[in-house]
């Protein structure tokens, strides 16, 4: 698979079938996020991969409501960074959120290849998730990457969820949020 394809077929998808993912592709995956790029090669992504059952039953109980679809999973990425491990500019730019979103993405593509379900989540309880796996506090618990095979059972979708299984959400226009020149003007391709 071309980068152009796995950029294009790339779904959230939450349709999960709870089949283990062996280590060769897990470690394929570690292995995307590791490669990615960053400010100065800092690396700020901290990820604990949950795939024991014990760390997995506690990774998932801390799930909200929406987001039961993903405690069919067998394998959580649980993301996190801090400030202090990555770029610091003095106009209050930090880039830990930024270098570890590159590391995600990367990754995503990387699983779409290996046809692998990778959907980052923002739908879950931080403190108790630190607790659960001893992050220090001075961390952010950035996103969950739920990970499975394409699955068919979908009673644990609500009825919207369904709908994005099918069809891709809409995309913005490229003049709305990418302008020519100077902001607000669209840009026209």
């Amino acid at each position: 698979m071309q980068v152009a394809e796995a950029i294009a077929s790339r779904r959230a998808q939450r349709t999960l079938d709870n089949r283990p993912i062996p280590d060769e592709i897990a470690r394929e995956l570690v292995e995307a996020m590791r490669l990615s790029a960053s400010c100065n090669n800092s690396q700020p992504w901290r990820v604990v991969v949950a795939r024991q059952s014990d760390t997995l039953t506690q990774v998932k109980s801390t799930l909200s409501k929406g987001n039961a679809w993903a405690t069919t999973s067998p394998l959580i990425l649980v993301v996190a960074a801090r400030s202090d491990d990555d770029c610091r500019l003095p106009d209050s730019r930090d880039y830990y959120l930024f270098s570890t979103g590159l590391s995600v993405g990367q990754m995503l593509l990387r699983a779409t290849e290996l046809g692998i379900i990778a959907h980052p989540i923002a739908g879950f309880n931080q403190a108790e998730v630190k607790k659960f796996l001893e992050i220090p506090n001075e961390y952010v618990v950035i996103t969950y990457v739920i990970c499975g095979y394409p699955g068919t059972d979908q009673s644990l979708l609500s009825e919207k969820q369904k709908e994005r299984e099918v069809t891709r959400p809409e995309r913005k226009p490229v003049g709305e949020n990418f302008f020519s020149g100077k902001w607000a003007v669209p840009l026209a391709l």
